[in-house]
């Protein structure tokens, strides 16, 4: 990304910054370095001091718990024009990540040290809106992902997956099995089933849905 372009892509992706004084913009530009990342970095773990807030400009981040025995439950993504719920929580509240983030795409954002975090939260209320604004939808996905676990069968979250991730499914067993916070095989079970009951096709590097309804039935509940 080009130092040039950082003024257009933050106003673009951050619209907030539009009203705010522009000595504050070039304050945020100046004094927020840009970070970039590539594939697989490992960007915080459980326990880990939260140095910066990330504004995103390109990339994904993946937010998850991970178990002891590592199986992992994504909680949410984090993209560009967004920054990440949990990192906002440990500034807010001065305490260490409770989660792992994983660069998911090549990574860029501006990282806002902590200090002029707070400074913005206590002077600019447009950016105070868009932080707690975000935090009000992140916890709401946060619930949904607590009740699906909680309440809802595997099958019924690997049905809903799929069609979420449109016919053909380019993921491998593992991956799917990495979004539910399950395990390959339980998922490979499933899906074999799901290929018996005629509602799937499994193909060597992808996955045809045949029958979107019957997906459809069980991932809402009405196999019951």
């Amino acid at each position: 990304m080009n130092t040039p372009d950082l003024p257009t892509r933050l106003l673009t992706l951050f619209p907030f910054f539009q009203h705010m004084p522009p000595a504050t913009v070039d304050d945020v530009i100046r004094h927020c370095p840009l970070r970039t990342a590539p594939v697989g970095t490992v960007l915080f773990t459980p326990g880990t001091l939260c140095e910066s807030f990330p504004l995103v400009l390109a990339g994904v981040v993946r937010v998850s718990k991970v178990g002891a025995k590592g199986r992992e439950l994504p909680l949410y993504r984090v993209r560009p024009g967004e920054s990440c719920v949990i990192t906002t929580s440990c500034l807010l509240g001065d305490v260490k990540y409770s989660a792992t983030g994983v660069v998911e795409e090549d990574l860029a954002a501006l990282a806002m040290s902590g200090d002029f975090f707070n400074r913005l939260i206590a002077e600019q209320p447009v950016f105070r809106e868009f932080v707690f604004h975000l935090f009000t939808e992140r916890m709401t996905d946060l619930m949904q992902v607590v009740e699906e676990v909680a309440f809802r069968r595997l099958d019924e979250r690997l049905a809903a997956l799929l069609l979420r991730l449109g016919s053909p499914v380019r993921a491998t067993h593992q991956h799917l099995a990495d979004e539910l916070g399950s395990v390959r095989e339980m998922v490979s079970r499933l899906l074999r089933g799901f290929e018996e009951q005629g509602w799937i096709a499994l193909r060597r590097e992808h996955i045809e849905i045949l029958d979107a309804d019957a997906l459809k039935k069980l991932g809402s509940h009405q196999f019951h």
